[in-house]
C-alpha cells in the first residue's frame, strides 16, 4: 500500500510547522479542547454550512483528521488580492453566514480552550480568530473559515469587531504598508455594512476594538512567557511595541470610529 505524503500547510502560530495535508485531509495536533470543536464542526455539517471543514476523526498517530478546504489562504507576506475591497466584504458575508449557522448549536457541556467577555450581544460560538490566513478562498471570494482552536462562547459582535481590526485593519498608518493605508475608517465601514449589522451592534463593535484588542494579545503574550514555542516565536522583535501602537491608535481614534460606524 502507498503511503500518502504528508505536506505541511504554511501559516498559523500555536501549531504552525505541525499541521499537514495528507491526500484530501489536514492532520492537526488534538487539544484539551478538540470534542467541543468537533462536536461545533459536526453541527455546521448537520445544518449544511460548507464553509468550514469537517472532522473526520483520530489518525494512528493521535492526530485529527479534517477536510481540506480547496483555495488560499492568504499568508504573508499578503497577496494584493488579500487587501481588495471585495475580499473585505466576502469576509464579512462569510462570517454571517458562519454566525446564522452556528445560533442553533448548544455551547453548554463543552469544554472551551478560553473565555470572551459577555457584554457584546447574545451568545454563540463565534471564531474568535478570523486573521486573514484562517480565511480561505477561491476565485477571489471568501469561501471557508479554518483553524477553529480558539473558538468558543462570545458573539456576533466580537468576531464582527476582531475581524475589523485585522482586515481594515484598524492601526497606525505607519504599521501599514500596502493600498490599505489611509482606508481605515472606510473599510471598517464597508465590513459592517457588507455583514448587515444594525445601528445597536455597530455601537457594540465600537465597544468591543480594545477589548477584542487586549484579549488576544494577552492571550499570545502569556503564551509566550510561559513558553509556548508559536506564541514565542511570535511574541519578538517589533510585536509588541506594534501592539502598543495599535492600542494607543485606537483609544486616540475613538471619535472618529464611532463616526464611521453611524
Amino acid at each position: 500500500m502507498t503511503r500518502v505524503p504528508e505536506t505541511p500547510l504554511p501559516g498559523g502560530t500555536a501549531n504552525r510547522g505541525l499541521v499537514v495535508r495528507v491526500g484530501d485531509t489536514v492532520r492537526r495536533p488534538v487539544t484539551p479542547f478538540s470534542a467541543a470543536t468537533h462536536d461545533l464542526l459536526a453541527h455546521l455539517r448537520r445544518v449544511r454550512f460548507d464553509g468550514a471543514p469537517c472532522f473526520l476523526g483520530i489518525d494512528e498517530q493521535g492526530r485529527e483528521i479534517l477536510s481540506y478546504v480547496e483555495g488560499e489562504a492568504p499568508i504573508h507576506p499578503y497577496p494584493a488580492w488579500a487587501h481588495a475591497d471585495e475580499a473585505l466584504a466576502g469576509v464579512a458575508v462569510l462570517l454571517r453566514g458562519y454566525h446564522d449557522a452556528v445560533e442553533s448549536f448548544d455551547v453548554r457541556d463543552h469544554v472551551w480552550p478560553t473565555r470572551i467577555p459577555a457584554g457584546y450581544g447574545p451568545v454563540l460560538v463565534s471564531h474568535n480568530d478570523p486573521n486573514l490566513d484562517n480565511v480561505v478562498f477561491r476565485g477571489g471570494q471568501a469561501v471557508g473559515l479554518i483553524d477553529f482552536d480558539l473558538a468558543a462562547p462570545g458573539s456576533r459582535v466580537w468576531d464582527v469587531a476582531v475581524a475589523a481590526r485585522l482586515w481594515a485593519p484598524l492601526r497606525p498608518e505607519r504599521d501599514v504598508a500596502d493600498v490599505r493605508r489611509g482606508r481605515a475608517l472606510e473599510r471598517l465601514r464597508l465590513l459592517v455594512d457588507a455583514y448587515g449589522l444594525d445601528a445597536g451592534d455597530r455601537k457594540l463593535v465600537l465597544e468591543a476594538l480594545i477589548p477584542s484588542h487586549d484579549w488576544i494579545y494577552d492571550l499570545i503574550s502569556t503564551a509566550a512567557r510561559a513558553g509556548s514555542g508559536g506564541f514565542a516565536r511570535y511574541w519578538t522583535g517589533d510585536v509588541p511595541a506594534r501592539t502598543r501602537r495599535t492600542r494607543a491608535w485606537l483609544v486616540r481614534s475613538y471619535d472618529d470610529l464611532r463616526r464611521a460606524l453611524s
